[in-house]
Parts: structure tokens; C-alpha cells; sequence
């Protein structure tokens, strides 16, 4: 087994409203290895989009510890955090979040611009597979294209992890299998550690290791060892 990039040990997360609590994370110890695809599977609820924004440096922990490789996220400073983000992590939401007054390339020449090693838009985008929509804009690409540029765009940075948030959640099946080709393909060529949390259990097919969650808690953890290609997912 490679190196655990993430780990967390007795991790919580409660928010509060007025006199309400609600327990998002119920003491979470979980290792994520460098170079795995993962998929984290649960339903709306369940932990797992706490969790990832917490590994991200998105959100901070009400309790419990993580780390990114020796450093602890629960430790660092908001300085800190913002620089983790920024040399080490690459975010794929369910929304794409692209500017529609660009193209496809300057959408992700933002990122490329305060990148310490970028890899050129183009070389990107060409590893999704859209080097032929280099200069369209958002709204001549259809949904599968956008999350394809928003992918590009966090990979262009060369980061270590890839966090991707229901990547697929706005997509029919023919494009989501678009999508997860390009994240397995990402995976597989540059050994970016992938993270995919999803509520669609045929997603888990692809995984070389499948984190279920329920109730702010790890139910259960499965390694694949006959992993499926995204075409054979049943939706």
C-alpha cells in the first residue's frame, strides 16, 4: 500500500444554529493513499461533503485531527490553509463555476497564472479531452464539456490530490460517463490522488477503494480489486 496522503483520527463536525446541533461527523478515522482513486459513497447528510471540505482546507474541524502528509490541517492557520489550497489542491464541484466571458483556455489560464509549476491550459484541456473547444465559451459547451474545463482547470496546477464533489451530479449518464473518464484518466497518467464523493452507488465501480458512509460515521470500507471502466457503470 502506498503512503496515506490524508489521515484523520476522531475527527467531528458539529454546526450549530441557535439551540440546534447538528452532527455532521461522528469521529472519523479514515487513511487516503497517495495515488488511489477513492470514492466516498453515502447519501445527502451522510459526512462525506464535510470531510471532504475539511481534508480541502475548506472548513475546519469541530474536534479530531487531520493531516495532509505530516502537516495538520486542524492545526494551520487560515494563511496556512489558503496556501495548502493553492500549492497542493484541486477542487471539482458539482457546479462548474466557470466564467462565462471567457473560454474554455482563459478559464483555466486563471488557474495557470498563480500556479508555482503549471501545466500550459492547452496540455490541460487536451488531457479531458477538449483541445478542439480551446476557445469556446461556457455557453457553446455543453455540461459535460463545462465539468470537463472545470477538471482541467484544477489539474493544471499539478496538484497532489483531487477533490471532487459530485462531479457528475448535474449530468445525464452519457455525459457523466464522459467525466469520469477524464477523472480516471487523470488518475491513472499523472497519479493524482483522487478523491470522488458521490450518493450514485454505480460510481463506486471505478474505485480502487469505496469509504460508505452514514450518519456522520464509516459504516464500511471496500477494496475493488475487479474495477469497472466508466462505460460499464450501471446508472
Amino acid at each position: 500500500m502506498a503512503e496515506p496522503i490524508f489521515r484523520s483520527e476522531g475527527l467531528t463536525k458539529v454546526y450549530r444554529t441557535g439551540d440546534v446541533s447538528v452532527h455532521a461527523l461522528r469521529g472519523v478515522d479514515l487513511a487516503l493513499y497517495s495515488g488511489e482513486l477513492a470514492v466516498l459513497l453515502g447519501p445527502s447528510g451522510s459526512g462525506k461533503s464535510t470531510l471532504l471540505n475539511i481534508l480541502g482546507g475548506l472548513d475546519r474541524a469541530s474536534g479530531g485531527k487531520a493531516w495532509f502528509r505530516d502537516h495538520e490541517l486542524t492545526a494551520m492557520s487560515d494563511r496556512d490553509l489558503t496556501l495548502y489550497r493553492r500549492d497542493h489542491v484541486g477542487f471539482v464541484f458539482q457546479f462548474y463555476n466557470l466564467v462565462a466571458s471567457l473560454t474554455a483556455r482563459e478559464n483555466v489560464e486563471l488557474v495557470t497564472e498563480i500556479a508555482a509549476n503549471p501545466m500550459p491550459a492547452d496540455e490541460a484541456l487536451a488531457r479531458v479531452g477538449l483541445q478542439h473547444r480551446l476557445d469556446h465559451f461556457p455557453a457553446q459547451l455543453s455540461g459535460g464539456e463545462q465539468q470537463r474545463v472545470a477538471i482541467a482547470r484544477a489539474i493544471a496546477k499539478r496538484p497532489e490530490v483531487l477533490l471532487c464533489d459530485e462531479p457528475t451530479g448535474a449530468l445525464d449518464s452519457k455525459t457523466g460517463v464522459q467525466v469520469l473518464e477524464a477523472l480516471e484518466r487523470i488518475n491513472a497518467e499523472l497519479g493524482t490522488t483522487t478523491v470522488v464523493i458521490t450518493h450514485n452507488a454505480g460510481i463506486q465501480a471505478i474505485a480502487h477503494r469505496v469509504v460508505f458512509f452514514a450518519d456522520g460515521r464509516i459504516a464500511e470500507m471496500r477494496e475493488n480489486t475487479r474495477r469497472a471502466r466508466p462505460s460499464d457503470i450501471s446508472w
